[in-house]
């Protein structure tokens, strides 16, 4: 491993330096721009709201939060219904698997 000292050279080329001052430019850039729009922003009135308009939100909110509580509801049923079908299902499955395995036990003790 190379030691760092006063003689230690460092080498960089000319494309590499083009490119961080590239970079940096556009970071600087970016930075006044967002500076300016935020003192553009502090100099904006601050937006008003009506009682009207709060009126409507807060109806729009509560009538969101009942049909939520509607499609639960609707989905409840929904996923009840699957549950019956899917244990009717497993019933009909288990009893065939209890057929066959009554069958290969009847076979094996035949064939011995």
């Amino acid at each position: 491993m190379n030691e760092i000292s006063e003689d230690s050279k460092f080498e960089i080329s000319i494309k590499t330096l083009i490119a961080i001052g590239a970079g940096l430019s556009a970071l600087i850039g970016m930075w006044f721009a967002l500076q300016a729009d935020i003192e553009e922003a502090k100099l904006l009135p601050e937006p008003e709201i009506s009682r009207t308009e709060y009126d409507l939100k807060d109806q729009l909110i509560r009538e969101t939060i009942m049909n939520t509580g509607t499609k639960v509801e609707e989905n409840s049923d929904a996923l009840k219904k699957i549950d019956d079908k899917l244990f009717e299902i497993i019933s009909k499955w288990k009893n065939y698997y209890v057929r066959y395995v009554y069958w290969l036990r009847h076979l094996y003790i035949v064939k011995m």
